[in-house]
């Protein structure tokens, strides 16, 4: 009963994770999407039309060409009169100042009272005229406005631009309008400039007002067409009128699409796309890839490169940033493949681009371009260990790109077969932008590694260079064990490839598996040179102990040099929870009657829980016991291979790793086969007899 309720309790919370992991995916994913109203079709003049018989749906204004809509607003606007509010209380204040400022000084500098009088009346027909601050009359001047409305006492009069004055005109007026009979250097002495203030301000949202009416009453349209109007039919050229009646439709499907009804059902219908998607992705996983579940760097990477493609494809459709074809999409398949599966990979695919289709306005062309692509990438890059094969993967799909698109050209373009000046030569352009993005790849697949803890074939092809600084330390320290490293990687990379496993994996983690054996050489038989065999001195279960020592310190040697995980489970499984059976067996002849502490004799495990590990037990096994061995004939042989391998098979030490019985006799035919060929009997050459 508490072995079922732990299974219940597991059961719902893996339940409770995907279902955060699916609605946290397809809730990011829409949250980006536009979701304004789009007119799904691409046309211009003169080019024929590419889609279906198009009628309209609804009736819909045919509004005029932008050119002739700003050219006949301008006109109307030309006459607009902007308002301005008339300030009766300054005119009243400079009076009053003026009759004030005479009692004090003014009567000890003008003549006679007839000056007062003259600039009293020249002062009130310029306030009846109206100032105006010196940046209303540059942008009057600006807008090249002939007269202004006045508004004084609420009612609207219009005045001359050019009667209008500034404080420098009006100032220049006092000093000059009857220069006859009063001297212009008494004025001066005046100050008249105190008495000359702006009465004029700029009404704003009057004058906005009056715009709003002139263009609401302003006709947008020039004609109509009805609901069940043929617009355009496949294959018709896009004349300047139906251009006009297109773009009219785009206008108006638009402006429909922004009501807030029409954005819930966009966005009601984004939300079951993506996770219609998203779903069906999860079910692949849950049916095919489970373990996928259980590696969360798996998962992560998976999700991560599905939200940011479809994020980045969002991005750029909404901000209208280059083009979307620039965008690297067979990246994605490229770096899922190297990490994980074709199969894994070619879905994500397909999923991303069904995404990102639905912000296009030519979904089917760029669907159908990326999986092309992106099926090309896939086949071409099965295992990246060289920079030269990205390379040649970037070509092909450039080539892919272009042959893609340059058939729905021959298929859609009129006239294309005899002028190819018509081809879209930006689109190809884009394809090759695209293929050099693509390049950048190798060095993405670094940060990739270390973010979600992968290890591709490009970090193994340089940890198994033995040339690298451990595995020389390991050639100096233990050559007999390095020696043994190499012949056992060739085993196990050959009986790897013929299974279809990870071959580079397991080359790597072969010659690695044994660094250990460095902290201790002398007690390894490879590494004894003849002679005193260390073992003498110490007991069955000390001798045990050194000998399991070399998978703990193999670990730690790892550690220290930063080893990828992957490597190190070869390390920790090569034994798995096997015995030191010399150890062992020899302790057990010794005390008959009674039993050993198992523990002491064996490794600390786990058991090989993959292909390649499962691989390097066998592998590893066989050629350290093909070196004891008498005589080395075709029959001795394949009895050694078998009885060592049929051996780990009964104790189970297969049991958690996915290797078939037909995967073990081929691995058994392999190994067979290369040990006959590394022991095979040399004839010995003649001497010359004189």
């Amino acid at each position: 009963m508490e072995h079922l309720k732990k299974k219940k309790s597991f059961s719902w919370r893996d339940l409770l994770y995907k279902s955060l992991l699916f609605v946290g995916t397809v809730t990011l994913i829409v949250y980006f999407l536009p979701r304004d109203g789009k007119f799904n079709y691409q046309f211009d003049i003169n080019k024929p039309w590419k889609y279906g018989q198009l009628i309209a749906t609804f009736d819909f204004p045919i509004y005029k060409e932008d050119a002739v809509v700003k050219r006949e607003q301008d006109s109307l606007m030309a006459f607009f009169q902007p308002y301005y509010q008339l300030d009766k209380n300054i005119e009243k204040d400079a009076i009053a100042k003026l009759k004030e400022n005479y009692h004090t000084n003014l009567k000890g500098i003008l003549p006679s009272i007839d000056y007062l009088r003259y600039i009293e009346r020249t002062l009130k027909e310029i306030y009846q005229a109206g100032i105006v601050s010196t940046e209303n009359i540059q942008q009057l001047q600006k807008d090249s406005t002939s007269s202004v409305m006045v508004i004084d006492d609420k009612l609207a009069n219009p005045q001359a631009t050019e009667n209008i004055y500034t404080v420098k005109k009006a100032y220049e007026h006092l000093l000059t309008a009857d220069s006859t009979h009063f001297n212009r250097e008494v004025l001066r002495q005046c100050a008249l400039n105190e008495y000359i203030t702006p009465n004029l301000t700029f009404d704003e949202e009057r004058t906005q007002a009056a715009k709003e009416e002139i263009l609401n009453n302003y006709s947008w349209a020039n004609g109509l067409v009805v609901s069940g109007q043929k617009i355009i039919d496949r294959g018709e050229i896009v004349s300047p009128h139906t251009y006009n009646i297109l773009e009219s439709l785009r206008k108006e499907s638009i402006k429909r699409n922004e009501s807030m009804g029409q954005n819930r059902l966009i966005l009601g219908g984004q939300v079951l796309f993506v996770g219609m998607l998203m779903l069906c992705f999860m079910l692949y996983l849950d049916l095919f890839r489970k373990d996928y579940y259980q590696r969360k760097g798996s998962l992560s990477l998976l999700f991560t490169l599905i939200v940011f493609y479809s994020v980045i494809t969002a991005f750029m459709v909404t901000h209208n940033i280059f083009n979307v074809y620039i965008i690297p999409y067979a990246m994605l398949p490229i770096i899922i493949r190297v990490f994980l599966d074709s199969r894994t990979a070619f879905l994500t695919h397909v999923i991303t681009i069904l995404i990102c289709s639905i912000f296009l306005r030519f979904p089917h062309e760029f669907i159908l371009t990326q999986l092309a692509a992106g099926l090309v990438a896939i086949f071409s890059l099965r295992e990246l260990s060289q920079r030269s094969q990205l390379f040649r993967t970037a070509l092909l799909v450039i080539l892919t790109y272009a042959a893609i698109y340059f058939a729905f050209e021959l298929m859609t373009e009129n006239g294309l077969s005899t002028d190819f000046s018509k081809l879209n030569i930006r689109m190809y352009t884009y394809f090759i932008i695209n293929g050099i993005l693509l390049l950048f790849t190798y060095p993405l697949l670094f940060l990739l590694e270390k973010t979600f803890g992968f290890t591709s074939n490009v970090t193994l092809v340089e940890l198994s260079n033995i040339n690298n600084d451990l595995l020389r330390q390991m050639s100096e320290t233990v050559p007999g064990t390095f020696q043994h490293s190499m012949q056992v990687a060739n085993l196990a990379a050959e009986a790897a490839i013929r299974i279809g496993a990870k071959s580079q994996l397991v080359r790597t983690g072969a010659l690695y598996h044994d660094i250990g054996k460095m902290e201790n050489p002398a007690f390894f038989t490879e590494n004894q040179s003849g002679g005193v065999n260390p073992h003498k001195n110490l007991n069955y279960e000390q001798s045990a102990q050194v000998v399991i020592s070399h998978v703990t310190d193999g670990l730690k040697l790892a550690d220290k040099h930063n080893l990828p995980k992957a490597v190190k489970d070869f390390i920790s499984t090569h034994h798995g929870r096997g015995k030191t059976k010399y150890f062992y067996i020899s302790w057990k002849n010794e005390h008959p009657d009674e039993e050993p502490n198992e523990e002491l004799f064996t490794y600390p495990g786990p058991n090989p829980f993959t292909k390649e590990q499962a691989i390097l037990m066998m592998a590893d096994a066989v050629e350290a016991a093909s070196r004891s061995l008498p005589e080395y004939t075709e029959e001795t042989i394949s009895n050694l291979v078998d009885k060592i391998i049929d051996s780990q098979v009964t104790e189970g030490y297969f049991k958690e790793c996915p290797i078939t019985f037909k995967d073990i006799a081929t691995v058994k035919a392999v190994f067979k086969e290369k040990l006959k060929i590394a022991y095979h009997t040399r004839i010995s050459y003649p001497e010359l007899k004189k």
